[in-house]
């Protein structure tokens, strides 16, 4: 089977997302670099790429015939659909707050405009809400769905790596079981990997 082709670099969160389920499976890949100068990035090919449905169609596609590493619980109604509610939450709810902040902190003063500290504010407030959801429904298993990771976990992998690095971080401090999550989902040798990659190129961006 021919390595897979992931184009753009780590440093991107969409990109690491995806990077990180071809690490759980043992697939082969490569990296291919897109000219941003041309904007090729934004060409019609590229712009239809969905990170979400490649990381999917990875973890189905490199998932061995005896079952190996079943992260999107294929087989198990109720698992899959616990791994879909999840999915939709850090789409929909996490991620918004965290990207929000992301780009007052690290995209406004990159681009030389002072960060708008109300909000942020704001954001992570509303980051806090999230986090006492995760926080009481963490209180009964030791990942999203059950005791064994997931897509779900792992999505939330690229975008909380970049907002621990940034003043904020505390936010996560008082919710005990949500950090031990995180802990222990950055303790993972692919997630350790992949966020070396993250780091290993200057500036953080975000598709």
């Amino acid at each position: 089977m021919s390595p897979a082709k992931m184009f753009r670099s780590a440093v991107f969160t969409n990109v690491a997302q995806v990077l990180v389920c071809l690490e759980e499976v043992g697939a082969e890949y490569e990296v291919i670099d897109v000219d941003f100068h041309a904007v090729e990035h934004k060409g019609p090919d590229h712009l239809a790429r969905n990170s979400r449905a490649i990381s999917r169609y990875v973890l189905r596609k490199y998932r061995t015939p005896d079952g190996g590493t079943n992260l999107l619980r294929d087989g198990d109604l109720q698992g899959s659909a616990l791994v879909d509610a999840w999915l939709d939450v850090e789409a929909q709810q996490y991620e918004p707050t965290v990207h929000a902040v992301f780009v007052q902190h690290r995209v406004v003063s990159a681009l030389g405009g002072t960060p708008d500290e109300k909000a942020i504010g704001e954001s992570v407030e509303k980051l806090r809400k999230v986090l006492k959801v995760y926080d009481a429904w963490l209180g009964e298993r030791r990942y999203l769905v059950g005791d064994t990771v997931s897509l779900a976990d792992l999505s939330h992998f690229p975008c909380t790596h970049y907002f621990m690095g940034m003043p904020y971080a505390a936010v996560f401090d008082a919710f005990p079981r949500v950090r031990a999550w995180w802990e222990e989902l950055v303790a993972r040798p692919t997630v350790q990997k992949v966020a070396a990659m993250m780091d290993s190129r200057s500036g953080c961006r975000r598709q």
